[in-house]
């Protein structure tokens, strides 16, 4: 199993996941001349993809999603909450383009097992995925307030994850953005801080974490120097900086295959 993000920002996220004969896009938050062409650029023809699995329904994460759903037939799955919010944007597709699945419930694609476990954040009824493929483990975990134990108790053991590392409080409060957005961010149903990501990056590779992809980062209230630098002091003063690989995942183009294992 091996994953690409092919955008992670507030502009656009997306990313391609490949086990086996199984190829997912988790997200299809660009526009579908956009998202094609990030996969080309990673030698992914967009017809052979199996499904587009939606975390929430903010349009950051499914811009391009009904017209690469109807251009290349493939099915859109999202839990119920996430597609009646949808509704609209989707009412032109047939049907059979639809599948909904239980959230924190396990569905299959292929030989494929995907856990959507309920995240907190301010959407109709988001979620992470935890992917499951020949005893390994990968988590996609964005748009996510704070990441409590049953969380931790789900995606514990990923070997992989693409975790959200959004906003530097101390930028975040000193910027631009009116109040009511700054503590929309900073609330339980915001995003997540590099400090938290940090946190929560030293407790999975305390549980066997190798690769860690720091995600949808701000363009307003973060670096990416910054982010990496904080979750890299946190391990290292954990005593593990030696056994994570870390990677910024790009906002706008792809940041490269890892390797699941």
């Amino acid at each position: 199993m091996r994953i690409c993000p092919l955008s992670s920002g507030s502009s656009g996220n997306s990313a391609y996941v490949e086990a086996g004969d199984t190829r997912l896009l988790i997200d299809a938050g660009l526009s579908c001349r956009r998202l094609c062409a990030l996969l080309n650029e990673i030698g992914v023809r967009p017809e052979t993809l199996n499904a587009i699995c939606v975390t929430h329904e903010h349009i950051d994460h499914v811009r391009g999603i009904a017209l690469l759903s109807k251009k290349y037939d493939i099915p859109i799955y999202a839990n119920t909450a996430c597609h009646r919010s949808m509704y609209d944007r989707l009412a032109a597709l047939p049907r059979s383009s639809i599948r909904i699945f239980e959230s924190d419930e396990p569905f299959y694609i292929g030989k494929v097992e995907l856990l959507p476990f309920t995240i907190p954040h301010d959407a109709a009824h988001a979620v992470g995925f935890r992917i499951s493929h020949n005893r390994h483990l990968l988590t996609v975990m964005t748009d996510v307030g704070y990441i409590d134990e049953r969380i931790f108790g789900l995606v514990e053991g990923s070997s992989c994850v693409l975790l959200e590392a959004n906003h530097d409080v101390d930028m975040l409060m000193a910027g631009c953005y009116p109040p009511d957005l700054k503590q929309r961010i900073l609330s339980p149903l915001g995003h997540l801080c590099n400090e938290d990501c940090a946190r929560a990056v030293v407790r999975l590779a305390q549980r066997g974490l190798k690769t860690v992809l720091l995600g949808h980062l701000s363009d307003e209230n973060n670096f990416p120097s910054l982010a990496l630098r904080t979750v890299e002091a946190a391990l290292s003063e954990a005593g593990l900086a030696d056994e994570v690989v870390i990677e910024v995942a790009r906002r706008d183009a792809p940041t490269g295959f890892f390797e699941v294992a």
